[in-house]
This record gives structure tokens, sequence and C-alpha cells, in this order.
């Protein structure tokens, strides 16, 4: 369907994917399944039982495993030739060069955290040779129909969007360019109790034995959270999958 031509600019390409949760991961795995020769994947966190609902690696058995080592060990099953750049990592001001974004044709952002995720674009954005594209909010969505791509400026009614819009205003400005994100104006209530994390308390998630005591050998985030919004697995899949069109189609335009 694509030709030879696209397949080979597929191969040369050079996507770092910031999140891998129930969005990053979906786009991730069909960047690999499309041709995509090399991945820089970045993600602190650790799968919880809790991200078995919607995220493509966690199952009752890779619960308490580092998220970004098991996708990758998926990901090189698929394809054995992809090269991937593993980072259980957590993305900040502070620590952005550290990622060299210079060296990536797109940079899809799919973080949660606000600073995390206003700090990425902002960088990303500020160099010439990376495209962007990013996540608004897949919680609380339910109707797939409703989620689209279009320029940020022209997103409405998400939550995300709009707190990342004041964030920009608050730190200098709208990024130096504009950009594409994926978002759904759906609004549903969260159905959930009220209260902290994800009502288990403590995580309960095994840890891997002989990790170490490094600051992330325990990282996880559910505990610490003021409240889950909840989600379901065929909208973040989606919202996965619908990024990583928007690298292959930006990559077929780009040679025709």
């Amino acid at each position: 369907m694509l030709g030879t031509e696209t397949l080979d600019a597929l191969a040369h390409t050079k996507v770092a994917v910031f999140g891998l949760g129930g969005v990053g991961s979906w786009c991730a795995e069909s960047l690999v399944r499309s041709g995509i020769g090399k991945l820089l994947l970045v993600d602190s966190d650790r799968v919880c039982i809790t991200n078995v609902n919607r995220q493509l690696m966690a199952t009752t058995k890779t619960a308490g495993q580092v998220k970004v080592d098991v996708l990758a060990r998926r990901l090189k099953e698929i394809n054995p030739l992809v090269e991937l750049d593993v980072r259980q990592q957590i993305y900040s001001p502070e620590t952005a060069g550290e990622f060299a974004l210079d060296e990536y044709d797109y940079v899809v952002d799919a973080i949660d955290s606000l600073r995390e995720k206003a700090a990425l674009i902002r960088h990303a954005l500020s160099i010439p040779t990376v495209t962007l594209f990013a996540s608004m909010g897949a919680a609380l969505k339910m109707d797939p129909f409703q989620i689209r791509a279009t320029e940020f400026r022209k997103v409405e009614g998400d939550g995300l969007a709009r707190a990342l819009r004041t964030k920009f205003k608050k730190t200098g400005g709208m990024p130096a360019r504009k950009f594409k994100c994926v978002w759904s104006p759906e609004r549903r209530e969260n159905l959930g109790p009220a209260g902290a994390g994800c009502g288990l308390g403590e995580c309960v998630c095994p840890k891997d034995p002989g990790v170490g005591e490094s600051s992330l050998a325990t990282h996880e985030w559910c505990s610490s959270k003021a409240r889950i919004n909840g989600t379901i697995a065929h909208t973040t899949a989606i919202f996965g999958f619908a990024l990583a069109g928007l690298v292959i189609q930006d990559v077929e335009q780009k040679i025709v």
C-alpha cells in the first residue's frame, strides 16, 4: 500500500515517545509494526495492576516490572531490527538536555503531568527539524467517533488543553511553532469513588527482585494521585494509534 520508497523512509525515521501509558504504549507498538526504524521510549513508571484495563504491556504477569523494559521486549519480538533507546526516566525541564531531541525526526507527547508536558512541547518545538504530535486528555472518554486531530489552538472543551494554554501564558507565551494534537470534545462524569489514589492504598504491585535501591526501583504514581480519572482501552488505544498515524502520514507526505 505504501510502496518501497515510503517503507525505506519509515525505516530511517527516528521517533521519540514520551509517556508509555494507555496512549503512548499503543502508539509505540503501531510505529514499530509500521516500520519505524528507531524509537526513544521514555517513562519512569512500573506496571501497576490498575494499568491492566488500558495499557498495552500491562498484564497480571507484568505488574511490578519496569514499563519501558516490558514494552521493549515486546517490540523486539515484533521487529528484532528496530533500534530502541529505552529510558526509565522522568522528562522534566531539569533533565531535558539528556534526551538529544535534535537527533529525532518526530516527538510524540503522551505525558500526563502538566509541568513536564508543557516543557516537552516547548522544547520539541524549539528545534526546527523536529515535528511534534501531542495527546490531550484521553480519560473520561467513551465515544471513539468523537476523537480527532487538529492544530492545538483549535481544540475546544478539553481540560488538559485549557490547562496547557494557561501554563504557556504564565511561562513565556505559546510555543515557537504550531502543532497538531489528538483529542476529543466528549465530556463524561467520573463515577468512581472520591478520595486519594486508585482506592488500593499503598501500591499492591509486586516489585522486581534484585532491582536495587535507586529512586526509581519502587517507583509508581497511582498511590500519590489525588484522584484517578476513569479510562477505557479502546479510547486510549485510538488516541495512540491516531498519533502513530499522524507520524506515518507525515513521513509519506514528505516524500510524495
